[in-house]
């Protein structure tokens, strides 16, 4: 989860530590229960706080519940930095590695934190508009996933032709599929083993000839 900023005074790091408290009981409480299954005071219960301590803090379940996917999407962004940025390698050597460590990334994420997989397959239940919020993250990292791939087209490591949109989509899908998977077996061998076969997939499709 988000940590609390240090440099913050002891007043507004309780305060923040509170709320990043209340969101990851919140987070439980959603996989665990499902989102509608779920009160406040089953929230507050967990924590061993009163309702109105969570109503300082946020709104409503719903309010919160936004909070949690934000959490969710910052860590899953978070392995797609420096190293692993699109553009942070030049040869399909490289490109390897560097698919290897975002695999072993999310691989992490999913496996060490079976609340991951659990609420991002439930969210878009919640209603129309997380439904549509889910639908637009989905959207949304294709055009990310193409940047690494229209990197390694204009550098001549992949293949010229390659059509790079449905690929970032298709790769996305097995992705998907992982997260999937992780519901049944977290394991990190078994997630390991699914980053290996997407990541197989991938270089034996889309590499140059």
């Amino acid at each position: 989860m988000t940590t609390v900023d240090p440099g913050l005074s002891r007043v507004e790091r309780r305060k923040a530590e509170t709320r990043r408290e209340i969101i990851d009981a919140a987070f439980t409480c959603f996989a665990e229960q499902g989102y509608h299954a779920t009160g406040i005071a089953d929230i507050a219960t967990r924590l061993g706080i009163g309702h109105g301590t969570f109503y300082r803090y946020f709104e409503n379940k719903r309010d919160i519940v936004e909070h949690v996917i934000d959490d969710l999407i910052e860590r899953i962004v978070a392995t797609l930095a420096a190293e692993n940025a699109p553009d942070a390698v030049s040869t399909l050597e490289d490109y390897r590695a560097q698919s290897e460590r975002i695999g072993a990334g999310l691989a992490r994420i999913f496996s060490e934190d079976p609340r991951v997989a659990q609420l991002l397959l439930s969210a878009a239940g919640i209603d129309d508009a997380m439904r549509e919020r889910m639908l637009d993250l989905f959207d949304t990292t294709t055009p990310l996933t193409a940047a690494y791939l229209e990197h390694g087209v204009r550098l001549g490591y992949l293949r010229a032709d390659l059509d790079v949109e449905s690929t970032g989509q298709a790769i996305n899908g097995m992705i998907l599929g992982s997260v999937l998977a992780a519901l049944r077996d977290p394991t990190p061998e078994r997630q390991a083993r699914l980053s290996a076969a997407i990541r197989a997939v991938m270089y034996d499709g889309i590499a140059a000839r």
